[in-house]
């Protein structure tokens, strides 16, 4: 049986990395006869290069990182035996959030968005593959937050959109038409850029402010 070693040195030349996964329970809205549900994401320093390299960046069409995450995964997902889910797939869209706490290398940061050990909060999911095989999966680590010093994301954002009490997306938007906000769409969200883990990761700022014009146009 493929181990998810394995997988990830599949994923690895598409500068894609395991994230985590999951054996899905009646609950978790897989795919009948899914054994392991494994999530991808950036494989970082590297990751963007690599993908503005590609085709689908380079033919003008819309939705080029999306376009990119279906080509590769889906042609992985066939060579698995598996089928590959995508965050955009829907609605109904696939419970990315439930399984990427279900997968125990995520979970609810202080300010609520998601954190990832390796990822911090610049954790996003190009993709999951449903496999039919019960992979062993490693022990869990632990939660960075629960040892971050000062939880320097929780004062981070400068309107104060991003906090303990959730996320004001209309604060946000009218913050980013200031001129104040332009740090915030050309290098990414102060919130996400103040986690220590996020600082480890090796996320370029031009992929952060492509993702900041999507979300803000």
């Amino acid at each position: 049986m493929t181990t998810l070693d394995e997988i990830a040195a599949l994923a690895e030349p598409h500068r894609l990395a395991v994230f985590g996964a999951l054996h899905p329970d009646a609950g978790d809205d897989a795919p009948e006869g899914t054994g392991t549900i494994v999530l991808f994401g950036p494989a970082e320093p590297g990751f963007w290069p690599h993908l503005t390299a590609q085709p689908e960046w380079q033919d003008a069409q819309p939705d080029p990182v999306d376009r990119w995450s279906k080509r590769v995964l889906g042609a992985l997902a066939a060579r698995l035996g598996g089928t590959a889910i995508f965050p955009s797939d829907g609605p109904p869209y696939p419970p990315f959030f439930r399984w990427a706490l279900r997968s125990g290398r995520a979970w609810a940061s202080p300010v609520r968005i998601l954190v990832h050990d390796s990822a911090g909060l610049w954790v996003s999911y190009r993709g999951a593959i449903a496999i039919k095989g019960r992979l062993s999966l490693p022990p869990a680590p632990a939660c960075p937050c629960d040892t971050c010093v000062g939880k320097p994301c929780l004062d981070a954002c400068p309107p104060r959109a991003l906090v303990g009490e959730g996320y004001d997306v209309a604060a946000c938007h009218a913050f980013l038409d200031t001129p104040a906000g332009g740090n915030c769409l050309s290098g990414g969200c102060h919130v996400r850029r103040a986690c220590p883990v996020s600082q480890a990761y090796g996320r370029l700022p031009e992929q952060s402010e492509y993702h900041m014009r999507q979300f803000h146009r």
